[in-house]
C-alpha cells in the first residue's frame, strides 16, 4: 500500500506488521489482517480457514472449487469493510 493508505490503517490497528519497501510503498501481512478479522480457524460449509495459519484454506471434503473461492471472497470483503485494502489472491491451488 501507499505510505498514506498505511498511516490510515496504522490508526485503527496500531499493531499491524508493515515492512517499509525502498519505494515509499509499505508491505502489510495478509496472514495478520485475515486473523484480525476472525477468519483463522473459521468454518463455511465444506471450506474453512487452516486454523494455524491464516493463509491457507482447506477442502475440509467434498467442497468444490467454488466453495473455496466464495470463502476467499468473504475474507477479501471482510478485510476490505474494515481495513479497506483489496486483497489480491496469490493462489497455488492443489
Amino acid at each position: 500500500v501507499d505510505h498514506q493508505t498505511f498511516s490510515t490503517i496504522e490508526r485503527i490497528a496500531p499493531r499491524l506488521p508493515a515492512y517499509f519497501q525502498p519505494d515509499g510503498t509499505v508491505k502489510l501481512s495478509a496472514a495478520w489482517l485475515i486473523d484480525q478479522c476472525g477468519w483463522k480457524g473459521r468454518r463455511v460449509g465444506r471450506a474453512a480457514v487452516h486454523d494455524r495459519h491464516a493463509l491457507i484454506l482447506v477442502n475440509l471434503g467434498g467442497a468444490a472449487g467454488n466453495e473455496v473461492m466464495d470463502l476467499a471472497g468473504q475474507i477479501q470483503n471482510s478485510i476490505w469493510n474494515r481495513f479497506g485494502i483489496r486483497l489480491e489472491m496469490e493462489p497455488i491451488l492443489l
